[in-house]
């Protein structure tokens, strides 16, 4: 690499490592921050929840708009956001006011990630450089959830929530301050016009589907605004492809979304995401609920799982470089299944806090080379002029995987345990689920296998099949 790409690379690595600290930080911090502001527990979800349903239902948009306007230009505006958004958060003094910034810092948040991967991907050529730049960032996202539980952790209980929230004021005003000078952008010589009825339909999709989700593990899934928001969302999701195939500037062309590489990828990406970022929460309810920790030594226990997701990303892009995309999806997805379903034997003694830790090593290996593949597999073949498109595709992937998992699993759980508590009760219900998890791996890694066109090297996804 180059000086000026190494500068580029530190400077957007760096913008995401603190986007994925800013949406796990506050997860150990909630119960507290609940207390402090007056939130009920009913509603304390809300807290994730707002923040998650802005990052997943605006994040196409968003990739769209950074083709439009450029992605510098989007990139830098949501750091500053999310600078400010972040700054409102820690200064918080009733709930309404918490929430406007978390829904802000999503918003923030759904600009910066797609500006920042298809930055990311324009400035190194398919190859192995991007390869190993694609595998850094999903390392430093993943290790970035991690450290995220363990500075929220540390920062309340040595200072205050708000510090969850001030930390990233800093990062977000250095990276405003360097990256208009340091990163380099180019925008289509004609800028076609904004899809509207599209935007409007795949965000409104969005919006309900994630809300849906989240409104069942406070409702139930049988609950009428539950079925009311998930078939409103469906409904417009469906509209969303009609739509595309008749718009003459659509989000998403539809050649795009016929590409095996695209389709496959993004489905390998949004398990991954879904299965690893629950399975934290499966294991929080663990170790608080079963073996008595702390939320400070919660997020210490989860620092091997950080570990080993930075062990996979730095593995990662050699993977796909020497067995190719379809491989390196299928290995990881198949070692992260059977580090999962090592879970199912956890028991009530304390000393099974070992097997909890090297499974979510060897997991977090396995996760990250599935990552890798996915985020190259799904920006591979692709004009520079469409990385945004593709790369709001995958990061969509990313942020629905994300606010869908914990739903999911958490749903797995309450059916399990039903009306019944305790350790005994608890520890049901997570081995149930964490079956679940390793079964929906595995699947991920199978459809992989059986439906990418393997390539030894990315420069092959631009003859893959339509």
């Amino acid at each position: 690499m180059t000086g000026r790409q190494k500068l580029v690379l530190t400077l957007l690595l760096g913008s995401q490592f603190m986007i994925a600290v800013d949406f796990s930080i506050l997860n150990v911090a909630l119960p507290v921050v609940g207390e402090g502001l007056g939130f009920s527990l009913a509603h304390l979800q809300w807290i994730a929840t707002s923040f998650a349903l802005a990052a997943a239902g605006f994040t196409l948009l968003f990739g769209r708009v950074a083709d439009l306007v450029g992605r510098k230009n989007l990139f830098v505006g949501g750091m500053a956001v999310l600078g400010l958004s972040s700054a409102l958060g820690g200064l918080a003094t009733s709930p309404e006011v918490l929430l406007t910034a978390r829904v802000l810092q999503g918003l923030a948040t759904a600009a910066v990630t797609p500006a920042g991967l298809a930055l990311l991907t324009t400035a190194f050529r398919e190859g192995p450089l991007r390869e190993r730049a694609l595998g850094l960032n999903g390392a430093l996202m993943s290790a970035g959830f991690t450290a995220g539980a363990i500075l929220g952790g540390l920062l309340t209980d040595l200072l205050s929530w708000r510090w969850a929230f001030f930390v990233n004021v800093p990062v977000a005003a250095l990276v405003v301050a360097l990256a208009p000078s340091a990163i380099t952008d180019s925008r289509p010589e004609k800028r076609p016009r904004l899809d509207v009825p599209g935007a409007v339909t795949v965000t409104g999709g969005l919006l309900l589907l994630v809300l849906g989700l989240s409104q069942a593990v406070e409702t139930g899934w049988t609950a009428p605004v539950t079925l009311a928001a998930l078939a409103a969302g469906a409904a417009l999701l469906a509209a969303f492809v009609s739509i595309e195939r008749r718009a003459a500037a659509p989000l998403v062309p539809v050649h795009i979304l016929k590409r095996r590489s695209v389709v496959w990828g993004n489905t390998a990406g949004l398990i991954a995401f879904a299965t690893e970022t629950s399975l934290v929460f499966l294991l929080t309810l663990y170790l608080q609920e079963v073996l008595g920790y702390s939320a400070l030594a919660t997020g210490l226990a989860f620092g091997v799982l950080g570990v080993g997701t930075v062990v996979g990303g730095v593995l990662g892009g050699r993977a796909v470089g020497r067995f190719g995309n379809r491989r390196a999806i299928v290995l990881g997805g198949t070692v992260q299944a059977g580090a999962t379903l090592m879970l199912v034997a956890l028991g009530t003694s304390g000393a099974w806090i070992w097997l909890l830790l090297a499974a979510t090593f060897v997991g977090g290996v396995g996760n990250m080379l599935m990552i890798v593949g996915f985020m190259v597999t799904a920006t591979s073949g692709l004009p520079d002029a469409e990385q945004g498109r593709a790369t709001g595709l995958a990061t969509m992937t990313q942020q629905v995987g994300i606010a869908l998992g914990i739903p999911v699993m958490s749903a797995v759980v309450t059916a399990r345990t039903g009306a019944a508590t305790g350790p005994d009760a608890v520890l049901s219900g997570v081995s149930t689920a964490v079956l679940v998890n390793a079964a929906l791996v595995l699947l991920g890694a199978l459809l992989a296998g059986r439906f990418l066109t393997g390539a030894r090297h990315t420069k092959g996804a631009a003859h893959e099949g339509h």
